[in-house]
């Protein structure tokens, strides 16, 4: 295998810089690559743990295995309330979007089960958010939309208790 290289303290604000614009590129492995860098030296940076969170659910749709649950791991390492609510949200309103893509029986009913996760992420994100900031706010009304413009429905309660997909 090969050995890592490690970035210089000095380097990490050029690395994020460049992690940023890889996602702007639509290049979210390499974004990626790039956060897992920077937290090498510096764990606890938390614009790079955002970076990471978001340019893993870049590639939600083109890697199926890649789920929820590994990004949400790292949402404890976010220092603030209002940040861990509101990315959450972001988590599961992205994973929602890639089931949308998806063709598998059952794909819009985890869908809206995703989408109602994120509305209610966003909500506590809401009632947390600073002053002026008002991104949850934009980001539910985005998942309450396309609920309704997809015609989105819950799982039959019959599937549900049956374990039916």
């Amino acid at each position: 295998m090969f050995s890592l290289k490690s970035l210089s303290r000095e380097a990490l604000p050029k690395a994020l810089e460049r992690a940023e614009r890889y996602r702007l590129l639509n290049e979210p492995a390499v974004a990626e690559s790039i956060c897992h860098d920077i937290l090498a030296i510096e764990p606890e940076h938390q614009q790079a743990l955002i970076t990471l969170i978001l340019a893993q659910t870049d590639q939600f749709a083109e890697n199926a295995a890649l789920g929820a649950p590994q990004v949400l791991a790292l949402i404890p390492q976010l220092q603030g309330e209002y940040e861990r609510c509101y990315y959450a949200g972001i988590i599961c309103e992205r994973q929602a979007r890639a089931r949308l893509k998806r063709e598998y029986p059952g794909a819009w009913f985890d869908a809206y089960d995703l989408f109602l996760q994120a509305l209610e992420w966003f909500a506590r994100a809401e009632a947390l958010r600073p002053p002026g900031n008002d991104e949850a706010i934009l980001r539910w009304n985005t998942c309450a939309r396309l609920i309704e413009g997809h015609k989105l429905k819950p799982r039959p309660q019959d599937e549900a208790e049956h374990g039916i997909e």
